[in-house]
């Protein structure tokens, strides 16, 4: 299923604009910005990451399923 693909391709792209994000946050950190918000703000980018990653693995997965039915 064609949407299911192009869904995972979005979730992707927003997986990988967290990534830079927690960068974004490891460099803060690294330069004392207000490196305890920053770390927090870390940790939870990461959860959120995780999570995108697991729901574009399902998507992928689901769409090959459907192409083999």
């Amino acid at each position: 299923m064609e949407s299911l693909e192009q869904l995972a391709n979005e979730v992707e792209a927003i997986e990988q604009r967290v990534t830079d994000a927690i960068f974004d946050m490891v460099r803060a950190q690294m330069r004392g910005d207000d490196a305890e918000q920053a770390k927090e703000l870390e940790r939870l980018l990461s959860k959120v990451r995780r999570s995108l990653q697991k729901a574009e693995h399902l998507l992928r997965h689901t769409n090959d399923g459907d192409a083999e039915a």
